[in-house]
């Protein structure tokens, strides 16, 4: 394969390529908010929506390293986090609504968009009046900027949680991934798989 130097990405020799896979789309898909925000600073406090699966808050608590979980159909616990947050990922392709997301943000807080619901979302204004805050979004970082947050990642040994499948689990890998049956990323074996065809 031949591509030019300007779109390659550097992998560090102790960075495992399967694990690093997929920090090259959701990775640098968070990375590149936090930095671009402000939100990469220490102390403060950073949520990540995501569409709620149960088994997912003990994993993010005990696996992920999480401070804490909030629910969002849990009123108690969104009521408790009003106003907390610097910041908030929004990764949820699917409708949902902002306000109680909105309702989260400390006053000059970012609720940052990186999903792409199909449908348009309603964004009520007054409560972005009454604490500077702001919604934005956030597609996918540059080069610079990727090669920068695989850097980061080599520095701090992070990697994603990946399952490794030949190319021809991929049909089953589709259907797993309907059910929410993977953590956290299918990476595909391209070369074994072509060891084993030739």
């Amino acid at each position: 394969m031949v591509a030019h130097e300007h779109f390659i990405v550097r992998i560090p020799d102790n960075l495992p390529l399967d694990g690093a896979a997929p920090l090259l789309c959701a990775g640098i898909t968070t990375y590149s908010p936090l930095r671009y925000f402000g939100l990469d600073k220490p102390g403060m406090h950073v949520g990540y929506s995501d569409q709620y699966v149960p088994k997912k808050e003990e994993e993010a608590l005990k696996h992920l390293g999480a401070d804490s979980f909030l629910v969002s159909r849990d009123q108690d616990q969104m009521q408790a986090a009003i106003g907390t947050m610097d910041g908030i990922i929004d990764t949820v392709s699917a409708q949902h609504p902002l306000l109680p997301l909105i309702g989260l943000l400390k006053s000059h807080g970012k609720l940052v968009m990186v999903g792409a619901p199909e449908k348009p979302l309603e964004l009520p204004v007054f409560p972005l009046l009454m604490g500077r805050k702001m919604v934005a979004g956030s597609g996918i970082g540059g080069m610079e900027e990727t090669q920068e947050m695989i850097d980061f990642a080599a520095k701090h040994n992070i990697t994603a949680d990946i399952e490794v499948i030949p190319i021809d689990y991929l049909n089953t890998a589709m259907v797993r991934l309907v059910k929410a049956d993977v953590r956290y990323r299918f990476v595909i074996d391209i070369v074994n798989t072509l060891k084993a065809s030739s």
